[in-house]
């Protein structure tokens, strides 16, 4: 009897499907990839055609160029060689998406990166039956338990407010990080104008054009130093402590990131106001996902993935941890 997920080729390149000829989140340049989201250590440029919701598709465009792209709603299922694909919800930024693959009489989801909080910026996190769950690890160790970020955001709004005369300066990931801090920043209540550094400009425009309300966002480089005391400013996490940030009104420096737990980290970037604001699933998210989901087998990857086969395995739950290269931390 042929093993579970035997029509599946992990490899360490990404995920191949022989029976339809295609890649999932493949780190080099292929004939037909899947692509769950738009994150530059999953969506590579270069490929001859791509199979992504159109969010994903518009966000490779804008960092690539026009990409061969074949848009997949989410819900809608595509037929490839003798395999079916659904796209389904991630949560985890705008356009991402699980790829739930079925071949056979088998079903096997392959999650891509995905966190099960709430976010006003993409719809969330759709739990699938199936065989074969292929999950994350990203955080996938108890100390990461990831805090409310409603309150995360109160901690930077109740630094601003008790400095008037100085700016608070968010290092943010320029894709799905520096949009969820401000539309939660919206939806805390704070109207004012939001600056950002131009490298965030594309992206926030274009989060915009699909539906993302942000408000008011002004170029901080067009604004005078006094114009921006009392204003949250964001910015890449890079241009952080660089020749940019010189030129605001002696600025708070902020990070938004799931690592800030992580207090060496925060620590080497001089980060004075740690915000704890992740896309990604934490340990006790990873967990009880796995526990409704219930698949009869766990492959895991890109993260923390000795933990969690552990914790598969304390609950005869078969796991095995997937050997893939190329997928980074990210400022998350």
């Amino acid at each position: 009897m042929p093993r579970l997920g035997h029509w599946i080729d992990p490899r360490r390149e990404g995920i191949y499907l022989p029976a339809a000829d295609a890649w999932i989140d493949p780190s080099q340049p292929k004939p037909r990839a899947l692509v769950t989201h738009g994150h530059a250590d999953h969506a590579r440029g270069g490929h001859g055609a791509v199979l992504a919701t159109p969010e994903t598709l518009a966000i490779m465009g804008a960092r690539y160029g026009d990409q061969n792209g074949q848009p997949v709603r989410y819900g809608e299922t595509v037929r490839l060689g003798d395999v079916s694909a659904t796209f389904v919800p991630a949560g985890h930024v705008l356009g991402s998406a699980q790829i739930v693959l079925e071949h056979g009489r088998e079903r096997i989801v392959v999650s891509g990166d995905y966190k099960r909080r709430a976010d006003p910026t993409c719809p969330p996190f759709e739990p699938v039956p199936c065989d074969v769950f292929v999950t994350e690890a990203t955080f996938g160790l108890p100390v990461f338990r990831h805090p409310d970020a409603g309150e995360e955001i109160d901690r930077l709004l109740a630094s601003l407010h008790a400095n008037p005369d100085r700016c608070v300066l968010v290092g943010a990931y320029a894709l799905g990080k520096a949009q969820r801090v401000i539309a939660e920043l919206r939806g805390r209540g704070h109207h004012d104008p939001i600056y950002i550094h131009g490298a965030l400009e594309r992206l926030c425009t274009l989060y915009a054009d699909h539906g993302v309300a942000l408000g008011e966002l002004v170029l901080a480089t067009a604004a005078p130093k006094e114009q921006l005391r009392g204003r949250i400013v964001l910015c890449p996490p890079s241009a952080l402590n660089d020749r940019w940030s010189r030129r605001l009104p002696d600025p708070i420096t902020a990070m938004a990131s799931g690592w800030m737990r992580v207090r060496q980290r925060a620590r080497q970037k001089n980060v004075e106001l740690p915000l704890i604001v992740s896309d990604h699933a934490d340990w006790d998210e990873l967990t009880a996902t796995l526990a409704e989901i219930a698949p009869e087998e766990v492959w895991v990857t890109h993260g923390r993935e000795e933990a969690l086969v552990h914790w598969c395995m304390t609950r005869q739950m078969r796991a095995r941890s997937l050997a893939l290269v190329g997928y980074e931390d990210e400022d998350d």
